[in-house]
C-alpha cells in the first residue's frame, strides 16, 4: 500500500465496518464482536505501519493525501500527520481493540441490541483518527463535531441510569463549542480570502499575517471549543456526569482520547495560527490548567462514587497539560504531548479495573467494597498498576511526562508551576485512599455475604451514603443477588455453599479475556516508563515547529511571565 494511502485506509476501514456491523441481522451479535475486534485490528497494524513510515526528521506533515471537496470553497479532503498527530493514532489504535474486548461480555441496558453499540464504536474509531489526520480546518471541524454522534448515542442508550441526562448535557456542551469554533473558522477563511488565499489549508493559513485584533478574536472562538472538549475549569461540568454514565468501553474513550482533542487544538490550530493571542492569553489560561489541578483533586479525594472519581482525576491531569501546552517551551510542549498519551493508557486502564470491579458487585460507590485484595489479587495488582500510574510514580509511564512538563515549565512559569505540583502530592492521596479502601481492610460490602466476616453496611461511602452498602449488602443476604453482580429473582444456591464457596462466587480473579484486555495497557505503562524514547523522538520535530509558530524556542522567556 501507498504511504499516502495509510491514512486514508485508517479512516475508511472502520467506517466501512461500522457499515457492515450495523447491517447484519439483529441474532448476530457474536459475528458482530467478531468483525468489530477485526476491524479494530486492522486499524492498529495501519497505524503501526504509518509509524513506520514516517520519517521524525524529515518534512512536518508526512503520509499526506488531499483531492478537492468543496472547490468553491477551497476546502480540500486533505489528511497528512505530524509526529503530535501519529502518537495519537497509536493511541486510537491500541485502546479500540482493548474496549471491544473489555466490552464483549456486556449486555444493554435497554432494547437496543450490543451490535449497535459496536456499530458506533467503529464509527467513533473513523471520526477519531479523520480529527487527528485532518489538514484542512474545515474537515478538521467535520470531524470535530462528527464525533459528538457516536458518543452521545453509546452514553444514551448503554450508559447508567441517569444516561440520557449525561449525554445531552455532554452533547449540548460540545455543540455549544463547536458552533463558537464554526464562527472563529468561517472568520479565519475570510481572513485569509482578504490576503487572497480564499483556502482552509493548515500550511496555506499557517503563513498568513493576522491582524492582532482579528487574533484575539479568532484565537477565543477556537479556544472555547477546546477548552469544553479538554474540558478546563469552570467549563469541565459535563465530563464527571458523562463519565460516570457512560459504559466502562464509552468513558475509556471518552476520556482516554476524545478529550485530548482539546489539548491537541491547542496545539495544533490556537498555538500556531494566531501566535500572538496565544502569549497575550496564556497567563489566564494558565489560571484555569492550575485551577483544574487543585480543584479536581480536591472534588476526586471527596468523591464515593468510583467512576466519578476517575472522571476528576482526568479534569486534573488535563490542566497538567494545559500548563504544559502555555509554557512555551520544547521540554514542557513534549512533555503535554507524551502526558496525552500517557493519560490515555493510565486512565484507561484504572477506567478498565474499576469497571471489572462494578461488574462483580454491581455497584459503583467505594464504601460497597473492602478486602478484594485477598480474594483476587491478580485484579488488585492491576489496580496498583493503574493506580501508581495515575499519580505518576517514577517508573510509570505517567511519570516521565509529567516531569517533562514541570522542568520545562519551571523556568518560564514559575509560580504557576510550583502551584500545580501540590496537584501531585493530592492525586497520591486520592488514588491510594481509592486502593486502600477497596482492595484492603477486612472484607465487606456486596461482594461478601453477612456471615461471611464481612458487615452488613458495607462500611461508609462518604456524604449522602452513611449507610455504606446496606442496601446492597441487605439485598446479599436477603438472597436477591448473583454470584457477580447484582441482579433480580433470588440468589443461585450459594445459601447452600461453604463460606469460602460462597465468596469465591463473588469475588472470582481475572479471567483470561480480562488478562487479555488489561495486558497491554499494563506492558505500556511499564515499557514507557523505563523507555519513552522513541515516542519523543516522534513528538519533538512537531513541537519544535509548533514553538517556533509561536515564536519562542527551548528556552525562550515569553512576554507576561510570572
Amino acid at each position: 500500500m501507498s504511504d499516502s494511502l495509510l491514512l486514508l485506509a485508517m479512516l475508511a476501514v472502520p467506517a466501512v465496518g461500522a457499515a457492515v456491523v450495523a447491517a447484519l441481522p439483529g441474532d448476530r451479535e457474536a459475528t458482530a464482536k467478531q468483525a468489530t475486534l477485526g476491524v479494530s485490528l486492522v486499524v492498529l497494524v495501519l497505524a503501526v505501519l504509518a509509524t513506520l513510515a514516517f520519517d521524525p526528521d524529515g518534512e512536518r506533515f508526512q503520509l499526506t493525501s488531499s483531492v478537492p471537496w468543496i472547490p468553491g470553497f477551497g476546502v480540500d479532503f486533505a489528511l497528512g500527520v505530524d509526529g503530535i498527530a501519529l502518537v495519537m493514532l497509536l493511541l486510537v489504535g491500541v485502546l479500540v481493540p482493548v474496549v471491544v474486548l473489555a466490552s464483549w461480555r456486556d449486555t444493554s441496558p435497554g432494547r437496543r441490541s450490543m451490535r449497535t453499540f459496536f456499530a458506533w464504536l467503529l464509527l467513533l474509531e473513523a471520526c477519531m483518527v479523520g480529527v487527528f489526520a485532518a489538514t484542512d480546518v474545515f474537515l478538521f471541524y467535520v470531524f470535530f463535531e462528527a464525533m459528538l454522534v457516536p458518543m452521545y448515542f453509546i452514553v444514551g442508550s448503554f450508559g447508567g441510569p441517569r444516561r440520557q441526562y449525561a449525554a445531552v448535557k455532554f452533547f449540548l456542551y460540545s455543540l455549544l463549542g463547536g458552533l463558537v469554533m464554526l464562527a472563529a473558522v468561517i472568520g479565519l477563511y475570510v481572513v485569509s480570502e482578504a490576503a487572497g488565499e480564499g483556502t482552509f489549508s493548515f500550511t496555506a493559513l499557517n503563513d498568513l499575517e493576522i491582524d492582532p485584533t482579528a487574533q484575539r478574536l479568532l484565537f477565543l472562538g477556537f479556544f472555547v471549543a477546546f477548552a469544553i472538549k479538554a474540558p478546563l475549569v469552570p467549563l469541565h461540568t459535563w465530563l464527571p456526569d458523562a463519565g460516570a454514565e457512560a459504559p466502562i468501553g464509552g468513558a475509556v474513550l471518552l476520556v482516554g482520547v476524545l478529550d485530548k482533542v482539546g489539548t491537541f487544538g491547542f496545539l495544533r490550530y490556537c498555538l500556531p495560527l494566531f501566535p500572538d493571542a496565544s502569549r497575550e492569553f496564556a497567563p489566564l489560561v494558565l489560571v484555569l490548567a492550575v485551577a483544574g489541578v487543585l480543584y479536581a483533586a480536591l472534588l476526586a479525594m471527596g468523591q464515593s462514587d468510583m467512576k466519578r472519581l476517575v472522571s476528576y482525576t482526568s479534569i486534573a491531569h488535563f490542566g497538567f497539560i494545559a500548563l504544559g501546552v502555555f509554557a512555551f517551551t520544547t521540554e514542557a510542549a513534549t512533555g503535554a504531548v507524551l502526558y496525552m498519551v500517557n493519560h490515555g493508557i493510565a486512565t484507561g486502564l484504572l477506567f478498565l479495573v474499576v469497571g471489572m470491579l462494578i461488574a462483580r458487585g454491581g455497584s459503583r460507590l467505594v464504601g460497597d467494597y473492602g478486602g478484594v485484595a485477598a480474594h483476587a489479587p491478580k485484579l488488585a495488582g492491576v489496580f496498583l498498576v493503574a493506580g501508581l500510574a495515575s499519580l505518576a510514580l517514577p517508573g510509570t509511564n505517567s511519570f516521565v511526562s509529567e516531569f517533562l512538563v514541570l522542568i520545562g515549565s519551571f523556568p518560564t512559569r514559575p509560580v504557576f508551576t510550583v502551584l500545580a505540583t501540590v496537584g501531585i502530592v493530592l492525586a497520591a492521596l486520592y488514588v491510594l485512599l481509592l486502593y486502600q479502601r477497596t482492595m484492603h481492610g477486612p472484607p465487606r460490602g456486596v461482594l461478601f455475604p453477612a456471615d461471611d466476616g464481612g458487615t452488613a453496611d458495607g462500611g461508609t461511602t462518604g456524604a449522602g451514603h452513611p449507610a455504606g452498602g446496606a442496601t446492597a449488602a441487605t439485598a446479599m443476604a436477603t438472597g436477591t443477588a448473583t454470584g457477580t453482580a447484582m441482579a433480580t429473582g433470588t440468589a443461585t444456591g450459594t445459601a447452600t455453599l461453604p463460606r469460602a464457596a460462597r465468596a469465591a462466587t463473588r469475588v472470582h480473579d481475572l479471567s483470561r479475556r480480562e488478562v487479555a484486555v488489561v495486558a497491554p495497557l499494563v506492558a505500556l505503562v511499564l515499557l514507557l516508563g523505563v523507555h519513552p524514547q522513541p515516542l519523543i523522538r516522534l513528538i519533538e520535530p512537531a513541537v519544535v515547529a509548533t514553538m517556533s509558530d509561536v515564536g519562542v524556542g527551548t528556552t525562550d522567556s515569553p512576554e507576561g511571565t510570572d
